[in-house]
């Protein structure tokens, strides 16, 4: 676990170094730009095609998922509670409720996992992503940024239907046509899918060290900062913990579950928080500083779990 953490930590701290030298004069967004983009075209979907192909789904395919919705959506409840009670201002509300409720399954659940689990996590952060946090984040999270936020009239006719027009769902649902056939993949056109699969982990990690930034960090947002913590890192993989029992999940599935929950806050909450003039700041604070955080709770669950 700590050499995994370890690794994950160097690469991520090459990715904010990328701030300060700009290699090229090329900027750290622009950098995060070309590789994400090229990850969720190319890439990701390799390696979706390649895992749900192959992976067993059905009936633990719903605990995960329903695991993963649960959590999220009691992370929202309890977060609104708390920002109606306490009067947050719409900004920092908004930006609260989506750093507390989504966590980074894939950037940084997927390399950390896979260290730490094996192939066999490919399959966990997959379903966890693409059956429970990314159609929630789509919905529900767009949802949110709009009650609390504001956006130009051609933003508001967008709709959340559109995350189904993209690579990696429409990888998803060729792959798990493929897996109910039961058709095996072709040796020479795994192999190919394995190749492209390699870079995604390192690149993601390396492309979260770019969206790093400090510059939300000061006393006034430490005491939000410090509540989504609580709730992010400790009430909502708790929250899993307790559920994965209750519902019966394999268990050689339940560690590598609750600990995809257990990472920190997305790092695609920023665009939402631009898109629809939440506090920026603060969520790319929040980003950054669960995610160091985090590299002290995750071996806590680790030890937990295991």
């Amino acid at each position: 676990m700590h050499n995994a953490l370890i690794q994950m930590t160097v690469l991520m701290l090459l990715g904010a170094s990328w701030n300060r030298f700009a290699p090229n004069h090329l900027s750290a967004s622009q950098t995060r730009l070309v590789l994400t983009t090229t990850v969720f075209y190319f890439f990701l979907p390799a390696m979706i095609l390649l895992v749900l192909w192959q992976a067993q789904l059905g009936k633990q395919s719903l605990q995960i998922s329903g695991v993963a919705c649960c959590s999220m959506l009691l992370s929202v409840l309890l977060t609104v509670l708390i920002a109606r009670l306490l009067q947050f201002r719409p900004a920092q509300a908004g930006a609260i409720v989506l750093a507390s409720a989504f966590p980074n399954v894939t950037y940084l659940g997927l390399p950390v996992l896979e260290q730490i689990f094996g192939s066999m996590a490919r399959a966990v952060v997959i379903q966890v992503d693409l059956f429970a946090v990314a159609p929630l984040v789509y919905s529900l999270g767009i949802a949110i940024a709009r009650h609390y936020g504001h956006s130009d009239a051609a933003d508001q006719q967008k709709s959340w239907l559109s995350f189904f027009n993209t690579p990696p769902f429409w990888a998803m649902l060729l792959a798990v046509l493929l897996n109910q056939i039961q058709l095996p993949p072709p040796a020479w056109l795994a192999g190919l899918l394995e190749k492209m699969s390699a870079p995604v982990a390192p690149l993601m990690i390396f492309s979260l060290g770019l969206a790093l930034s400090w510059r939300g960090v000061s006393w006034r947002n430490l005491r939000y900062i410090a509540l989504i913590a609580v709730i992010k890192l400790l009430l909502q993989p708790l929250w899993a913990w307790q559920m994965v029992n209750w519902v019966g999940l394999d268990s050689s599935l339940q560690a590598a579950t609750v600990m995809d929950i257990a990472m920190p806050s997305m790092v695609l909450g920023i665009i939402f928080c631009d898109r629809y003039h939440l506090d920026s700041a603060l969520y790319a604070a929040t980003v950054t500083l669960t995610t160091a955080l985090s590299m002290l709770t995750l071996p806590l669950w680790h030890q937990v779990l295991i």
